[in-house]
């Protein structure tokens, strides 16, 4: 029995609040050995606009099931950062909004041979693009602390590096925060020497939360509508890694090393 046969099987979608769905996808049903359950796309609706926060997996069309959502409203899409997960539809939509930094990852194709000897039956999907994700067809750059206007909804850019260079976060008008994958509850990716960067970038975050307490937080993974004790989580887990080092178990697949706070598991490269 085929237990995703298409968009609507695959995807999860919940209305989370009047203007602001959840989109959802299963990592852990495309290949467990990323140690993470869900992903997390988001779709803001303002007056006239809505943004588009990631583009999946590219297993099935995301673009049909967002045009049912958003009707005749002008839809802008994001990349948080190039990482196939959350690139895999880009080829769908005519433009895509990054970083400079990323921007060359996603103007060409993606390669996602890694998933070939995936336990999971559903990723023969991908034999059909070759074990390639197709390219964006076009970009546009946003910049640190630019502004996207959705009417009566704007959306700020924040620059948070440290899981890849060019990793950015969005705070809303109304403050929802998302946060990519730059904070996140489950298992944190993260190169070693870029401690100091990614600590920086929570550091960043924390200091939105001195004007306004308000804050939710939506991570690209796992939970969301979390509250500002993930970032103080996540800044006091990577601070005590060096402690906890020789716990460390290799993973071949990943090539890292695997290590567990029991709040978090970490990645590292």
């Amino acid at each position: 029995m085929v237990k995703y046969s298409n968009s609507k099987d695959w995807f999860e979608i919940i209305k989370h609040k009047d203007y602001l769905y959840v989109i959802r996808e299963r990592l852990d049903e495309i290949d467990p050995r990323f140690y993470t359950t869900y992903t997390n796309l988001y779709l803001v609706v303002g007056s006239h606009s809505a943004l588009l926060i990631d583009t999946g997996s590219g297993l099935f069309p995301l673009k049909p099931v967002v045009n049912d959502l958003i009707l005749d409203k002008t839809l802008i899409v994001i990349n948080t950062h190039c990482h196939f997960d959350h690139v895999g539809g880009n080829h769908e939509f005519d433009k895509i909004l990054i970083h400079k930094k990323e921007k060359d990852q996603i103007l060409k194709p993606h390669d996602i041979s890694f998933l070939q000897d995936s336990s999971k039956e559903i990723t023969k999907l991908y034999r059909n693009k070759k074990h390639t994700l197709p390219p964006a067809k076009g970009i546009q750059i946003v910049k640190d602390e630019e502004i996207i206007d959705l009417g009566e909804i704007s959306i700020k850019i924040i620059h948070t590096p440290g899981h890849s260079p060019g990793s950015i976060s969005l705070l809303t008008s109304k403050n929802e925060l998302f946060t990519g994958d730059t904070a996140h509850y489950g298992t944190m990716y993260l190169t070693k020497k870029d401690f100091p960067i990614i600590l920086s970038s929570i550091s960043k975050l924390l200091e939105l939360f001195q004007k306004s307490i308000t804050i939710e937080i939506y991570p690209s993974h796992e939970e969301y509508a979390v509250s500002k004790k993930l970032l103080v989580d996540l800044s006091k887990g990577i601070k005590n890694i060096d402690n906890i080092w020789d716990t460390r178990k290799r993973d071949d697949f990943l090539e890292s090393w695997i290590i567990d706070d029991e709040i978090f598991k970490y990645v590292i490269f």
